[in-house]
């Protein structure tokens, strides 16, 4: 069975075999933890991610990692937040579809960044809550998958609640 972690610091920098990017429906790059896996990645990132025809918002992607530590990406596309019940089942969604990607390419770790909550403007707490409740149900669902798994707050905030939140569902960090 895998297991979940919390740690503090940029996504960007994790040794797991895969970094799930918070991508738009282009998957060309952008902004915060998008742009920064995109600059650590390297040009060919950009040129594999052309050939992918863009990624539908709650769907995902990968690709090779290039010259980040992780071997692979994993590009996702959460909702822009606007307070609809569809926003959390696309958000939902985007951590299943990540974690049936890593178990297709039979990988054993996966750093997840806190997706939709920076500009997309998902609330931090509502965001994170579906994302461990997701992944949870995901390991339990899937208990020989043995993939072990990171969110990687990136603000001491970010942290802070991700922390929170495993302590009053009884997991230690």
């Amino acid at each position: 069975m895998g297991t979940i972690h919390v740690v503090q610091g940029s996504v960007v920098d994790m040794p797991t075999d895969a970094i799930v990017n918070a991508a738009n429906s282009s998957l060309l790059g952008g902004g915060g933890v998008d742009g920064a896996i995109h600059s650590a990645a390297g040009p060919e990132l950009y040129k594999e991610c052309l050939t992918l025809g863009g990624c539908e918002t709650g769907q995902a992607k990968i690709t090779k990692g290039y010259r980040l530590k992780a071997k692979y990406v994993i590009h996702t596309v959460g909702p822009v937040y606007c307070g609809r019940e569809k926003d959390a089942l696309l958000l939902a969604s985007c951590y299943k579809n990540s974690m049936d990607l890593a178990l297709e390419h039979d990988l054993k770790s996966i750093s997840f960044c806190c997706i939709s909550t920076g500009v997309y403007g998902y609330p931090l707490r509502d965001a994170s809550e579906i994302a461990l409740s997701t992944v949870k149900a995901w390991l339990n669902s899937h208990p020989e998958a043995g993939i072990d798994v990171y969110f990687c707050c990136f603000s001491p905030r970010e942290y802070a609640v991700y922390t929170e939140l495993m302590e009053k569902a009884g997991f230690s960090s």
